[in-house]
């Protein structure tokens, strides 16, 4: 009896209906990243508050002379003498300069984008459970609904606390909508494209980081900056006539008539006339009633599924520390905020493509291992690299980078393949909430500890990630595997298995069902 993944190698495993739906979907991958890493361009950048260095780092993004420094400065209350220069704190041209989060305020603006990642920890929870136990695509549109208004919303807030409440609603929703995009793309597409379009969602991301780069340097002014990010999302609701249910979903949960809708939707899109011949009614009659809900339980029910669950959570955990951090340690050398941000983007092309050749020649345990090794030995090298050889700390810099952003990749690729259909959203989802507890502690671990010691981020960071590439060793290799849809093929997944049974079959008869 053929399975989900059976059929679409019969009917084409990423054909025109596949590939408009990854289209559609990686649109909405791109424009995730104002939410995720926005408060860069919203509002000034540690180096232009008053516990930065001083006024030099300050006048140099500012492009500022020697002349031009002494003679353009406001003064500032913080130690030393620190000040700063006028250009750069034009009025209403950030949430800093509007709202005065400047100095003994400086906080205030920390605490904007933790609420963003408490609301990516609160939502991942809640909506996982959602989209597993009501549908991903009821979830998806909600979000997209909720991510967009509270946005607008937050472009015209009057007051600090009204902005600050705003953005906990859009991390809240926009980070799980963002996961259940991901989720049904790689359940509609062939086990052979999976990994493939996986990849290439997560470089969406990518774009849209480099247009956001673009569009912040057009928009100095943070409310139209705001408005310029956040309309776009309207036009994801028209997702409601061209983006389907999940048909794994539906077969889950028993609704065989619209799994079998889609799968000639899909079929169509191929150009086939039929659906493959599948014998039997699909399951014993003694499971046909049976529904499965996702319970949290589930997550650490089994041993197996424990250890995924674990391992997974610390990797989250890994990549949003190293990601977030070398990205804020990098930016304590003052230089444009624009350029290092757009460069910095540019090199997780190069990741994506090591990673679309490795992985399946490979597999995914080694690259994965060898990429948080490689992120956690280039931040302990770059503790040891003299000042002077600027050039050499670059490179190790974007080497690291460039590891931490495979990790990542590959993170959210295993993290599907490792936990059966009914629990997959709520499994991605948890897991994927310590990357929320991550960005919230990064920046305490970079702007306290270089007070302490420049270089003493770099150590943390480094023996984080090797012992996240020690844990990914423990888990199993999926290369090659259907995506589980029980329990019980989760926990034989190193097993080799004697049969298939309890899968989830297409509720078809003897003969070829004709499409038309």
């Amino acid at each position: 009896m053929p399975t989900v993944d059976e059929v679409l190698a019969h009917v084409g495993e990423f054909n025109f209906f596949q590939k408009q739906t990854f289209l559609l979907l990686a649109l909405l991958s791109a424009s995730f990243p104002p939410i995720y890493v926005g408060i860069v361009f919203l509002g000034l950048t540690p180096e232009h508050r008053c516990r930065s260095p001083g006024v030099a780092q300050l006048s140099q993004r500012c492009g500022w002379s020697p002349a031009e420094e002494l003679n353009f400065t406001v003064p500032g209350p913080g130690p030393a003498g620190e000040a700063f220069p006028r250009q750069c704190l034009t009025p209403g041209s950030s949430i800093v300069t509007e709202f005065n989060l400047v100095c003994a305020n400086s906080w205030m603006l920390d605490l904007v984008q933790a609420a963003v990642n408490v609301g990516f920890f609160v939502g991942s929870m809640g909506i996982g459970y959602i989209a597993d136990r009501f549908g991903r695509k009821l979830c998806l549109l909600l979000t997209i609904l909720i991510n967009a208004t509270s946005g607008v919303l937050m472009a015209v807030a009057p007051t600090y606390p009204w902005v600050l409440l705003f953005r906990l609603v859009q991390g809240l929703v926009s980070k799980a909508g963002w996961v259940i995009g991901y989720i049904l793309m790689t359940e509609f597409v062939g086990q052979s494209y999976r990994r493939t379009v996986g990849i290439a969602y997560q470089v969406a991301f990518t774009v849209g980081l480099l247009v956001l780069a673009g569009v912040a340097y057009a928009l100095p002014h943070w409310r139209w900056l705001q408005f310029a990010m956040t309309l776009p999302n309207f036009c994801f609701l028209l997702y409601y006539w061209c983006v389907p249910e999940s048909p794994r979903w539906l077969l889950s949960q028993n609704r065989h008539a619209e799994a079998m809708q889609v799968m000639r939707h899909i079929s169509r899109g191929a150009g086939k006339t039929s659906l493959p011949a599948m014998p039997g009614q699909s399951r014993p009659d003694e499971e046909v009633g049976e529904k499965l809900n996702p319970s949290f339980l589930d997550l650490v029910r089994t041993p197996q599924i424990r250890k995924h669950t674990l391992i997974l959570m610390y990797n989250w955990f890994t990549g949003s520390v190293l990601y977030q951090g070398l990205i804020m340690h990098m930016g304590l050398a003052g230089s444009n905020v624009y350029l290092d941000f757009f460069y910095s983007a540019l090199v997780e092309f190069p990741a994506a493509l090591l990673i679309i050749l490795t992985i399946d020649r490979i597999g995914r345990r080694y690259p994965w291992a060898g990429s948080n090794m490689v992120a956690g030995a280039a931040c302990l090298a770059s503790v040891f690299i003299p000042e002077d050889l600027q050039w050499l700390r670059v490179t190790v810099a974007c080497l690291g980078r460039m590891g931490i952003t495979m990790a990542y990749e590959m993170v959210c690729l295993v993290n599907a393949e490792l936990y059966p259909t009914f629990i997959r959203n709520l499994g991605v989802l948890v897991c994927s909430s310590m990357c929320d507890i991550g960005g919230i502690l990064t920046p305490f671990l970079v702007y306290r500890l270089t007070g302490i010691w420049q270089e003493l981020p770099l150590v943390i960071f480094a023996a984080v990630g090797l012992v996240a590439g020690g844990l990914v060793l423990l888990l199993p290799e999926t290369r090659g595997q259907t995506l589980p849809e029980t329990i019980e093929e989760v926990e034989n997944l190193r097993r080799p298995r004697r049969n298939k049974e309890k899968k989830i079959y297409l509720p078809v008869k003897k003969q070829d069902i004709p499409l038309n």
